[in-house]
């Protein structure tokens, strides 16, 4: 089906989404650099107060506030540029399961660095989010079963390489975050797969009524859609 201009409705989905996608990001990280400017005026004393505290039970909303807190502007300049990157790619398919991915992101990441820090330690900052977010679009487009989605995972996956050394053990930087969040990422991307409908394969290759000489054709077309439906197009 098209539109009025001709392009492809499904096209102008898209499109809508990748806008929303954008402002989407440009608000989080208007946000965080709006924190980051009170937080500076405060001494970085919100990091403390509202980061993560490993192993204090009586305290784990730093696991909801870290990610909107960091402990330098060295350190969330570092962070804003992934954050915007990988947020965009993970956003531009729909937003609302990108909430939902963000959500156990930040859940996933942060319980796992609150539960393996060093005790008395506190974590802030949005790198466990990026991290997330990072894991999820290099799996999504084989889960998804896309080819665009499959070479920007690995486009992504191999200019950002390097970012996987810091998914090891560093002094100083909360790798246990980085680790917990890329595997949110990857297990966001197998829960929020696409699910096509047990018919739809049928339904689509399902031949068309039409005189009995062309009925070899109906079938080479079924086999071609068939083909392109497990290509996921």
């Amino acid at each position: 089906m098209g539109s009025g201009d001709g392009r492809p409705v499904d096209a102008e989905a898209m499109i809508a989404e990748a806008v929303k996608a954008f402002w989407v990001m440009v608000g989080v990280l208007a946000v965080i650099w709006a924190v980051q400017v009170v937080n500076w005026a405060d001494g970085y004393g919100l990091s403390v107060s509202f980061g993560i505290h490993a192993r204090d039970v009586g305290d784990l909303t730093g696991v909801l506030t870290a990610p909107f807190l960091h402990l330098s502007w060295g350190h969330i300049e570092g962070n804003s540029g992934p954050l915007f990157i990988f947020g965009f790619l993970a956003a531009f398919r729909g937003v609302k399961k990108f909430l939902s991915l963000s959500a156990l992101i930040v859940l996933v990441s942060g319980l796992g660095a609150w539960l393996t820090s060093e005790p008395g330690s506190v974590t802030a900052g949005a790198s466990g989010v990026v991290f997330g977010y990072f894991g999820y679009v290099i799996v999504r487009g084989f889960f998804d079963r896309h080819r665009l989605d499959i070479a920007v995972g690995v486009v992504m996956a191999l200019c950002f390489a390097y970012q996987f050394t810091v998914l090891l053990p560093h002094r100083g930087i909360s790798w246990q975050g980085h680790l917990f969040g890329f595997v949110a990422g990857i297990a966001g991307g197998w829960i929020l797969r696409d699910r096509r409908p047990r018919g739809a394969k049928a339904d689509r290759t399902e031949p068309l009524t039409a005189p009995a000489g062309t009925a070899a054709v109906q079938g080479s077309r079924a086999d071609l859609l068939k083909e392109l439906d497990d290509l996921g197009l």
